[in-house]
């Protein structure tokens, strides 16, 4: 049995190909469904998601699961197999446990830490499991990558520093206030960074968010969103001192906050702190509102700084977690090398048994009638014996299973034992 992870991802492949290979929640099902009925398949596992389509198979033959991940895509994504393999890393066994592991982890990401991707492969298992494509090995494999996903999680600080601008004005912003949950928040402009900042304001728990945007429509689909209340634009100022944090991302090409403006919001508020957080270029806050007391205003270069500074943390925990990766990877392989050696281990207990038995039954015939001591005492001895004669070769098969070339030893004992004939 062999096991192999084939696909691409954003290193290898660009947008463009990985939109044409990617699959749907419906033409993942469909596609476990044929992935099943290949040659040589025992296991698998699909994993789509923006960033990448890998194919995790065990199978009964390492060259026929190689073509066969080829022609599967080809065949399921309706492209030609010339086209798509250019694009295809593969990786097998100990690299592609390693691989794997990796992608659990978010090593392997676009974003080195962030949390989608565990939640993807979790889904990937879920369905999986579903349709009977996983059991036994990859099983095992994909839960102790969870596990190691996990360990890594906790033992490093991979995904605790902000490394987007949307997100790290939300944790700036957290830090200033402590707890967003009873902030209220105007967004000013409805594009995507706006949208990124909403999405992580209302994962740290703000109730409150109100949207404004030149086009109402917009403000309206933006709102939706995030069970959001829409302020008209041409009053949005007028209601700044409602509002605890302000995220500006507009494409108006002046300031559309002042500071005279600020200096009226603040007296309105009686001084009470304010979060501005201007991610527009051009800008949409006048600079020197930063000179007010009680305001703290952070532009996109500002930003863009501190995400340059987590990213530098980011890979440092990154190579913590590297090192972490490679000792699960070495354990697990250990792991599977004594299980793929049980077999020969049980096979060669019950050669030995079966000798035992015949040799007693021999004897027996000599003996003549035994009482319950003797009959006790032979069994004690014969299974003494054995177990010293079948001691050093199991010991041996558990070492040997760890070692490169320990294939050849395991096939020799099976031999000299005739295990399986």
């Amino acid at each position: 049995m062999k096991f192999s992870i084939t696909g691409v991802n954003h290193k290898s492949a660009p947008v463009e190909v990985r939109e044409r290979l990617a699959f749907d929640d419906h033409s993942l099902s469909e596609a476990l469904a044929d992935l099943k009925r290949r040659p040589g398949f025992r296991e698998g596992l699909i994993l789509s998601t923006c960033n990448r389509v890998e194919i995790a198979l065990t199978s009964e033959d390492h060259g026929a699961a190689t073509v066969s991940v080829d022609e599967f895509l080809a065949d399921m994504r309706h492209v030609q197999r010339e086209w798509v393999t250019p694009y295809l890393y593969h990786y097998e066994d100990d690299e592609a446990i390693r691989h794997l592991f990796r992608v659990a982890a978010s090593l392997d990401s676009m974003v080195v830490g962030e949390p989608q991707i565990l939640g993807q492969l979790k889904s990937a298992y879920s369905l999986a499991k579903e349709h009977g494509a996983v059991s036994g090995f990859l099983d095992v494999l994909l839960t102790r990558a969870f596990n190691v996903a996990k360990r890594v999680r906790s033992e490093t600080d991979i995904g605790e520093s902000a490394v987007s601008v949307s997100y790290a004005a939300v944790e700036l912003a957290r830090d200033i206030f402590g707890t967003l949950r009873d902030k209220k928040v105007m967004i000013v402009g409805a594009g995507k960074m706006s949208e990124l900042a909403a999405r992580h304001l209302k994962r740290s728990g703000t109730q409150q968010i109100y949207v404004t945007n030149r086009t109402y429509e917009r403000a309206v689909e933006m709102a939706q969103l995030f069970d959001g209340q829409i302020v008209e634009y041409t009053r949005f100022v007028s209601f700044l001192p409602e509002v605890d944090i302000v995220i500006a991302s507009s494409g108006a090409p002046h300031y559309i906050i002042v500071r005279d403006d600020m200096k009226k919001v603040l007296e309105a508020r009686r001084n009470k702190p304010m979060f501005l957080i201007d991610i527009a270029v051009p800008r949409n806050i006048e600079p020197s509102v930063n000179e007010l007391d009680n305001v703290f205003l952070y532009d996109i270069d500002d930003l863009q700084k501190v995400v340059e500074t987590n990213l530098k943390g980011r890979m440092t925990s990154a190579e913590e977690a590297e090192a972490i990766i490679r000792e699960e990877v070495e354990r697990m392989v250990a792991r599977l090398k004594v299980r793929e050696v049980t077999p020969t281990i049980v096979g060669l207990q019950e050669q030995l048994e079966k000798i035992r038995l015949a040799e007693l039954a021999r004897m027996r015939g000599k003996f003549g009638t035994l009482t319950p001591e003797q009959e006790q005492a032979l069994e004690a001895f014969s299974k003494g014996m054995m177990n010293k004669i079948a001691h050093a070769p199991i010991s041996e098969l558990r070492r040997q299973a760890s070692e490169p070339d320990g294939h050849h030893f395991i096939a020799a004992v099976r031999k000299v034992f005739r295990i399986g004939e």
